[in-house]
């Protein structure tokens, strides 16, 4: 008898330990997206095609580049680790937004997943784990395109998938957080309305000595400058401070984002 509620004391507390719960979910977004493979593949192209478009057509009239040490490199290897760190953030936070969006307002899916021992931070973690898996995967598929073309000059590559995987996690967690405040479709412009301006001025095309003070200053206050700056250090073997400083930023973000998602799903689904 004794050994029969010891069993069962025990169960509860090596299942959080664990953290089956969000394996869970993350193992239910792959049985559904595993016949959906086109989705993965339109997500992994569209960041190739910016680099085709825009880092060899236009490289071709700007020539090398100085970058701000004073090294020269080709325009194409200035703008691919940027590249591959937008992809990162594209794929993890339309994954973040839209649809967990969808299954928590249209298809009540977390309604469900709540009748069950499941808790909102399972939910949130296995949500924004999935997430991030889905921004490596559209990374690793960006740096073996990069090892095709010949754009990695250092051994410092092989941690990129990691700092993608970290770029996903960060805005993955700040995109859920953000979603459960969501009320309609329409809210979603505002999404973009913060991606695209980010997109196109975190030093992605040029470096961010061509900004003025204060707006420089601003720049470096964007979660895809840091994840640019990982990024390209890699690519480019620029070893830094600024990387430590990217580091924390990044994950500061997710986790915070995380904590507030699993909070917000209990308040929102917990009534």
């Amino acid at each position: 008898m004794t050994t029969t509620t010891e069993s069962r004391t025990l169960g509860p507390r090596v299942v959080p330990l664990l953290g089956v719960g969000q394996w869970r979910v993350v193992e239910r977004n792959f049985l559904v997206y595993r016949h959906g493979w086109v989705v993965f593949l339109t997500g992994m192209l569209e960041p190739i095609l910016y680099l085709l478009s825009i880092g060899i057509g236009v490289g071709e009239l700007v020539g090398d580049f100085r970058l701000d040490d004073g090294r020269r490199v080709g325009y194409v290897e200035f703008v691919a680790p940027a590249m591959l760190a937008a992809s990162a953030m594209n794929g993890a936070l339309y994954d973040a937004t839209y649809n967990i969006f969808f299954r928590m307002k249209y298809a009540k899916l977390y309604d469900a997943m709540l009748a069950t021992p499941l808790t909102p931070s399972d939910i949130a973690r296995g949500e924004i784990i999935w997430a991030l898996l889905r921004g490596a995967a559209y990374s690793l598929f960006f740096i073996v395109v990069m090892l095709v073309m010949g754009l990695v000059e250092s051994w410092w590559m092989l941690l990129a998938l990691p700092a993608t995987m970290l770029i996903g996690f960060a805005f993955a967690g700040a995109g859920m957080a953000l979603t459960t405040w969501m009320r309609s479709w329409q809210d979603f412009e505002f999404v973009q309305l913060v991606i695209m301006p980010m997109f196109l001025f975190s030093a992605t095309f040029y470096p961010i000595s061509t900004y003025p003070g204060a707006v420089e200053w601003v720049v470096r206050c964007t979660p895809l400058y840091q994840g640019v700056v990982l990024a390209r250090g890699m690519a480019l073997g620029d070893v830094g401070w600024d990387w430590l400083v990217a580091v924390g930023y990044l994950a500061a973000m997710g986790g915070i984002g995380m904590y507030v998602a699993g909070r917000r799903v209990g308040t929102l689904l917990l009534k």
